[in-house]
Order: structure tokens, then sequence, then C-alpha cells
């Protein structure tokens, strides 16, 4: 018997390293491709910022510009509009191959968003760019659909890592991000292959192109961890958790009654544009629109307007809710800083560590990830305000309740043991269920309704 064991687990070992072996290239290509794809959105992004503050009056064609993308997507890209959606269920269901076209796509529209003033940030187009780049891999090496579950995964990680240079995060990302309480340690080994290869690709292209970068924040104070440290912790944690669930809320809201009242999908981007660009002009401040980078950095060094979170969220909730281009993500981390700046005249922490603690927190909550959101903050922040952070983002996570950017996200488990809801069941499905109206398995309110047939 002990001989039989030792051939058992000896024979396992044998099978894990034909796996790695099989999976290593595989995963760096996708890091290749990924990273490669960040980098040319990174430059892109650059570009457009600088010439959108350099010339105010391209604001003013926010509407027409988002008209000319609704008809790009109407006229080339109806099979990729679900965008991040489309990704994640086809993770849990594959079926067809994501067409290559959506990398072209959501780079060109992305970019028109930033030139022209809408406020949306990079993370949803990094993931569909490696998302869909790698899925190109799964027909000549004739991947089985599990294989191409797992190779969509390490898309996800190595597109998420490379565009904000949080390798671990990007990891974790995605294999955390498909189920809420369940993550998928099946494609582990590959989600952070592709992850740090894919860092590595856009860290190198940084080095040979201008306008590919990685913000730096600076934290400063971080007080010795202790009982009281945690209640405020905990507490910022709720406000943060409640306002991921405020954000997820009203963008699904816009966008429900967006295509209540408009049935053309290319027009909705107009009345967005209309409203983002007089605001703007009303406001007299381009502070809420684009990236918001500048702002996200003052929030770790001054005293900003307390009244800066809110006025990204009203912004951000406007762009994505009527179909501009770029992703959730960075305008999560605007919302969180400035919203821990905020309370920083409430708590009796330091502004820089309440703004790090709610840049990772309100993401956290808001796309229900709170062990990524935390890995996120140790790399950015390091480890002694990555504990402060560990804590609002546990508690956002919870308080956010069973909302989220993601409508395709799956339920695996309840955020509490005592309130388990039915498994696999969607969060687009749980809004819709408690709209009382009916909707398919697979679609998101905040998009169009589609069948995989369709897609």
């Amino acid at each position: 018997m002990p001989e039989n064991k030792s051939h058992n687990l000896f024979t396992e070992q044998l099978q894990i390293l034909k796996d790695l072996a099989r999976w290593i290239p595989i995963a760096a290509a996708v890091g290749l491709m990924a990273g490669t794809a960040s980098a040319v959105l990174l430059s892109s992004l650059t570009y457009a910022t600088n010439l959108r503050e350099s010339h105010p009056w391209l604001i003013l064609l926010l509407a027409p510009a988002g008209w000319a993308m609704g008809m790009l997507y109407k006229l080339f890209g109806q099979a990729v509009e679900g965008g991040n959606n489309l990704i994640l269920e086809e993770v849990h269901d594959p079926q067809d191959t994501i067409p290559v076209r959506m990398t072209p796509l959501i780079l060109i529209a992305t970019f028109v968003s930033h030139v022209f003033g809408a406020s949306v940030g990079r993370e949803g187009t990094a993931l569909q760019t490696g998302a869909s780049l790698a899925d190109q891999l799964t027909r000549p090496l004739r991947l089985t659909s599990a294989e191409r579950r797992i190779l969509l995964m390490a898309g996800i990680s190595a597109g998420f890592g490379s565009v904000f240079g949080t390798p671990m995060a990007g990891a974790v990302f995605g294999i955390e991000v498909l189920a809420i309480g369940k993550i998928s340690y099946d494609a582990i080994a590959p989600c952070f292959l592709a992850a740090f290869v894919g860092d590595l690709v856009t860290r190198t292209w940084a080095r040979h192109v201008p306008g590919i970068t990685h913000t730096h924040y600076f934290v400063g104070e971080v007080p010795a961890m202790s009982l009281r440290g945690i209640a405020l912790a905990a507490i910022a944690g709720i406000a943060f958790g409640l306002t991921a669930m405020a954000f997820s809320r009203l963008t699904h809201f816009i966008s429900r009654n967006t295509r209540r009242w408009i049935s053309r999908p290319e027009f909705r981007p107009i009345a967005g544009g209309i409203v983002v660009t007089a605001a703007v002009f009303a406001m007299g401040t381009t502070r809420y629109i684009g990236l918001g980078l500048p702002v996200i950095s003052g929030a770790f060094v001054q005293k900003l307007p307390p009244w800066d979170f809110a006025g990204k969220l009203l912004f951000t909730a406007t762009s994505i809710g009527t179909g501009f281009k770029g992703g959730e993500v960075t305008p999560l981390f605007y919302i969180g800083a400035t919203l821990g700046n905020a309370l920083s005249r409430l708590l009796p922490l330091p502004p820089g560590l309440l703004a790090g603690m709610g840049f990772a927190a309100v993401f956290a909550g808001a796309a229900n990830t709170p062990i990524s959101s935390t890995l996120l903050a140790v790399e950015l922040f390091g480890g002694e305000a990555g504990a402060y952070a560990a804590i609002a983002c546990v508690m956002s996570y919870l308080f956010s309740g069973h909302t989220g950017i993601y409508g395709s996200q799956r339920r695996g488990s309840g955020k509490f043991a005592l309130r388990n809801p039915p498994e696999r069941e969607s969060l687009a499905m749980l809004a819709k269920r408690d709209l009382g109206e009916c909707l398919k398995p697979g679609t998101d309110p905040s998009s169009e309704p589609q069948t995989k047939s369709q897609t």
C-alpha cells in the first residue's frame, strides 16, 4: 500500500508538470498579446487626454461623437456589444469564439470617449482586448470548452494586471470576478503567469514608447494597527460599500430608462453626451470627465472639495449608462479616493490613508472582488496601508449587497452564511426579478438583451 500511494502521488505530480508544460507557453502568449494591447491603450489615452485638455471645445462634440461610436457598433460590433458581460458569460458557458474585432472596436470607442470628454475608465477595454485576443488561440490549439474557459480567465487577468501595473491583483481578479463567493482555482497558474507576463510586456513597451505610464500614489503616514484603527477602517468600509451600491444601481437605472425611452442604441450616447457637455460648461470644470488621474493623485496629498466623489459618480453613471465605452474601474478609483479624502474630515485617520482605502474598497464593493482589491492596495500602497484597505474592502464587499457593475457575474454563494441565494443566478437576473420583469439568462440590465446565438 505505501508503494502504491507514493506511485499515485508521483503520477499526480507528473500530470501537473505535463499540464504546466502545456499551459506555460499558452499563458505567456496571452500575456504578450494583452500586455501589448494595454500598452496601445495607455499610450492612446495619454494622447486623448492631452488633446482634450489642450482643446476644451472638443467636449462640445461629445454627443455627435457618441452617435458615431454607436453607429460603429451597430454596423460592425453587434456581436460584441455585450463587452465585459459577454466575456463573463462565455466563461460561464463557453460556446462561440469571441470575434477578434472586439479588440479594435473597443480601443477606438474608448479613445473616442476620452477625446471628447466622457467620464469612463480603461479597465473594460483592457479586459475585452485581453480576453478577445486570447480567445483567438482556441481553434488553432483545439481547446476544449473547459480549457477555453481557463484561457478567457487568463486573458482577463492579463488585461487587468497589465493596464494597472498590478499583476497580483490582476491574477486573482480573473479567478474571483466570475462568481460572488467562489474562486476558480483550476485556472490559478495560467492566470498568474498571464498577468505577470502581461505586466512585464507593458512595462517593456513603456521604456520605448512615450505615454505608457502607470500612476504612482503616495499614501504617507500610516498609523500602527490597533482596535481603534480596525473600527475606523470598518466604518469607512461601510461608507465605501454603500457608495459602490449607489453607483451600480444608478448606472443600471440610467441604462434601463435610456433603453426604455430611446429604442435605437446609436442615439442613446447622444442623450448622455448632451447631459455631460451641458454639465461641464455649466459647472465650468473638466475635473469630472475622463480618467481624472490628477484629481485621484491630489486626493492623497491635499484636501479636496467633499462633493468630488458625488460629481464623478453622477458623470460616470451617465456616461456608462448611455452607452459610452471604456469601463468603470478608474472612475471607481476616483470616487473611492475622493470619498476617503472627504471622510478624513470626520474620521481621525490620515487623508492619504483614507484615500488609498477608498481607492480599493469602492472597487471591491462594486466588482464584488475583495481579495483582488486588497492585493491591488498592497501593490500600489504597500503592506501597512494594505492592511487597513483589506478591512475596508471586506466591509465594502458586504455592504454593497448583491449588486455590481458586471451583470453577468454569478452568485456562487451569499455574502452571509445564513443568506444563501440560488447558485448560478446572475446579478442581472436578480435585478430584473426585483423589478418584476422577465430576463433571459446571461443578459445585463445595463446592456442590450441578447441571446447566445446573437453573440
